[in-house]
C-alpha cells in the first residue's frame, strides 16, 4: 500500500470521483493553478518577512500557531501547557512534535490533515510517513530543512508565488514592518497592513481603558473623550492607509449595527470608561461602532470586512491559564438581515464602498448574505472562513449562493491564517473546489465551457483584486 503522504501528490485529489467531469475540473484547474496567490486577509506577523529570520523549528512552525491543530490534539487529552500555548510557553518543541505525531491519525478526513499533509509533500519534500515511532527522526529532517536558505520566509514567499498578502495589526501598530519591506526594492510582492480596531472598540476586553486612553493620546489631536476617540479612530485609519492598507476588519460577536444619536454615544462611551456597563451596553456600543466605520470607510475607502459569530474562549479556565487564541472559539448562530439593516440604510449603496460579510453560521449563506449581496452594490458575500473553509464546505457555499447571487458578488478565497506554510495548499484547495463546482454545471449543460473559464479566473484572480480594491 503506498504511503498516504502520496495522497497529497495525487494530481486529481479533490476533483469529481465521476471520469467525465473530472476531466472537465482537470481543465478548469489548469487554467488558474499557476496564478499568482491574493491573500487579503490573514495573520502573518510582517516581522517575519521584513526579519527574514530562519523559523525556529518545526513545532513552532507548523503546531503552535495553527489552533486548528492545537485544538484537536486537545480533545484527545492533551493539556494545552504541553502544545506551548499561552504566554509562558516553555514546553520543549520536539516533545511538542512527538505530541503532534501521536495525534497525526486524529486529523484523517479534516481540512487540517489535508493541508498539512500538502505542505509535508510539496513544501518540504519530506519522504517519511508522520507517526509516532517516526517523531524524532521526522522532526530532525524537517529542522534540517528548515536551516536552508531555500526555507527562509522571503524565499518561500517567492516560491509560493504571493503577489499580495495582508497582515492583521494592532490600529496603534507603527507599521515600521511594513515601511520596511515596502522600501526594499529586492523584495518582489506587496505585504499590506490590515486596521483591526477590536481590542478598541469592545468595551469588554480587558485592556478596553487602557487602549482607548493610549488610543487617543496618540492619535486624538488633543481632542478627549468619545470626541478624540473618534478622531483616533479615523486619524489611524488614515496613517493605514498612508502605509498600503485596503481594508479595516471587525471580528465582532454579532453583525449588529446601530446609529446612536451623538449624545447617546458619549454618554456610552462614558459610562464604560468607567467600568459601569452591562452585556447590553457591550452590544450596543460595538453596534454604534461597527456604523461608525462604515461611515469611515465610506470616506477613507478602506474595504470593511465583518467577522462575527465566534463565542471567543469558550472554556474560562483555559483562558484564565492560557490566555485568548488558545483553540476554544466555537461558533454559534447569527442572523444579518436585520442586524446589518441600519448601516446599509445609510451606506449600503454609496459609492466605492465596499461591504464584505462573512459567517460562520451556514445557514446564513442562502437565507441572508446571497441576497444582500444579491441587491446592495456595496455588499459582497466572504469566502467560508476558519471551521468553513474545508473543502466540503466550500462546495456547500458555492452551491448556497450561486443561484441567488451569481459568482461576481463573492469576495474570492480568504485563508485567514497564522500558518505561513499552508498558504499554498489552501489556496490549491479553494482552486480545485471551484474547479469542481464549475466542472458539475458545465456537465449539466447548465454553463457553457467557455464561460466556465472566464469564470474560473473571475474567482480566482479577479474577484479579490475587484473586492478589495488591489
Amino acid at each position: 500500500m503506498p504511503s498516504s503522504l502520496s495522497l497529497a501528490a495525487e494530481p486529481d485529489r479533490l476533483l469529481p470521483a465521476e471520469p467525465g467531469v473530472r476531466a472537465i475540473a482537470r481543465d478548469l484547474l489548469s487554467l488558474v493553478d499557476s496564478l499568482p496567490i491574493i491573500s487579503p486577509h490573514g495573520h502573518v506577523d510582517a516581522a517575519v518577512l521584513a526579519q527574514d529570520t530562519p523559523f525556529p523549528d518545526p513545532a513552532t512552525l507548523l503546531v503552535t500557531p495553527d489552533h486548528y491543530v492545537v485544538r484537536l490534539i486537545h480533545a484527545s487529552g492533551v493539556p494545552l501547557d504541553r502544545l506551548n500555548q499561552g504566554p509562558i510557553a516553555n514546553a520543549d518543541p520536539r516533545s511538542v512534535w512527538r505530541e503532534f505525531c501521536k495525534a497525526w491519525p486524529l486529523f484523517e478526513g479534516t481540512a487540517s490533515g489535508y493541508w498539512i499533509r500538502s505542505e509535508f509533500e510539496h513544501v518540504f519534500k519530506l519522504d517519511q510517513e508522520i507517526s509516532e515511532a517516526t517523531a524524532d527522526s521526522t522532526f530532525d529532517a524537517l529542522q534540517s530543512r528548515l536551516s536552508e536558505p531555500a526555507f527562509r520566509p522571503r524565499q518561500l514567499f517567492s516560491d509560493f508565488n504571493i503577489e499580495v498578502l495582508a497582515t492583521t495589526d494592532d490600529p496603534l501598530d507603527d507599521l515600521q514592518h511594513h515601511a520596511a519591506i515596502a522600501a526594499d526594492s529586492t523584495f518582489r510582492g506587496r505585504v499590506v497592513p490590515t486596521f483591526r480596531p477590536d481590542a478598541y472598540i469592545n468595551i469588554a476586553h480587558p485592556s478596553w481603558v487602557e487602549n482607548v486612553d493610549r488610543l487617543i493620546g496618540t492619535a486624538g489631536d488633543g481632542a478627549a473623550g468619545y470626541a478624540g476617540y473618534i478622531r483616533a479612530m479615523e486619524n489611524r485609519r488614515r496613517y493605514f492607509v498612508e502605509h498600503g492598507a485596503v481594508s479595516a476588519d471587525h471580528g465582532v460577536r454579532t453583525p449588529l449595527t446601530l446609529k446612536l444619536d451623538r449624545s447617546d454615544a458619549e454618554k456610552l462611551f462614558t459610562r464604560a470608561r468607567c467600568g459601569e456597563w452591562t452585556p447590553e451596553d457591550r452590544d450596543v456600543f460595538e453596534a454604534h461602532m461597527m456604523y461608525e466605520m462604515a461611515r469611515m470607510s465610506v470616506q477613507d475607502g478602506l474595504v470593511m470586512t465583518i467577522h462575527p459569530g465566534s463565542y471567543r474562549n469558550h472554556h474560562l479556565p483555559s483562558f484564565e491559564k492560557f490566555g485568548g487564541d488558545t483553540g476554544h472559539d466555537i461558533p454559534f448562530p447569527v442572523s444579518y438581515t436585520e442586524a446589518i439593516r441600519p448601516l446599509l440604510q445609510d451606506f449600503g449603496t454609496a459609492q466605492d464602498f465596499h461591504l464584505v460579510l462573512f459567517t460562520l453560521d451556514e445557514t446564513v449563506f442562502s437565507r441572508e448574505l446571497a441576497p444582500l449581496a444579491g441587491f446592495y452594490p456595496s455588499v459582497y458575500i466572504g469566502a467560508p472562513w476558519w471551521f468553513l473553509d474545508a473543502p466540503d464546505a466550500m462546495l456547500r457555499f458555492r452551491s448556497a449562493i450561486t443561484e441567488t447571487a451569481g459568482f461576481s458578488r463573492s469576495s474570492g478565497f480568504i485563508d485567514d491564517t497564522r500558518a505561513f506554510c499552508s498558504i499554498p495548499a489552501r489556496h490549491d484547495a479553494s482552486r480545485r473546489i471551484e474547479a469542481s463546482f464549475l466542472a458539475r454545471l458545465v456537465a449539466e449543460h447548465r454553463i457553457s465551457p467557455a464561460r466556465a473559464e472566464e469564470l474560473i479566473v473571475d474567482v480566482v484572480d479577479r474577484a479579490p483584486r475587484r473586492v478589495f480594491k488591489l
